[in-house]
């Protein structure tokens, strides 16, 4: 895979199919779809409740690290990853949402090590925290270079952390 190299982190992160970008006001129907699809939602909480989306939706359209992921060909959102400097007990953390049409087409692969990779440009590692049972999760962050660190109990479900290092 091939990563436009760039030192600013609000600049588009680009790869070969896909464009990772600042949210914008014309991709919130597709990340509101991501807040409030039940299978999406699986092993995150459950949908978002209305009045909470609102506020999401105020807030994250230019927000640093909250990544839409466009498919290049045709400009489709098809998810978000969201890099927060000081996530899981102040390291930098990776997360990851995307619509159910486009799983198992590589893209959330592609897009999670593309910006695994840039944040790896400018601290020492990034952790990732997904739940025990969310096996597609869990080997999408191994396949883009994260090993398990961890597990512990958190909101009434078993977590696994995982980490890499520059």
């Amino acid at each position: 895979m091939t990563v436009t190299p760039s030192r600013h982190p609000a600049a588009a992160l680009r790869t070969e199919r896909l464009e990772l970008r600042p949210v914008r006001s014309a991709d919130l129907p597709a990340v509101t779809r991501l807040w409030t699809d039940p299978e999406v939602r699986r092993h995150l909480g459950g949908p978002v409740i209305a009045s909470v989306v609102r506020i999401r939706q105020r807030r994250i359209v230019g927000a640093p690290g909250f990544h839409a992921v466009v498919r290049a060909e045709d400009r489709a959102v098809l998810g978000l990853v969201t890099v927060e400097p000081a996530g899981h007990r102040g390291e930098t953390e990776v997360s990851y949402q995307f619509l159910p049409e486009h799983w198992g087409s590589g893209y959330a692969r592609e897009a999670v090590a593309a910006a695994v990779a840039r944040a790896l440009e400018t601290v020492p590692s990034v952790v990732a925290v997904t739940q025990e049972a969310n096996a597609r999760s869990r080997r999408l962050l191994e396949a883009v270079g994260l090993e398990h660190a961890e597990s512990f109990e958190e909101w009434g479900a078993r977590q696994v952390l995982y980490r890499r290092r520059a």
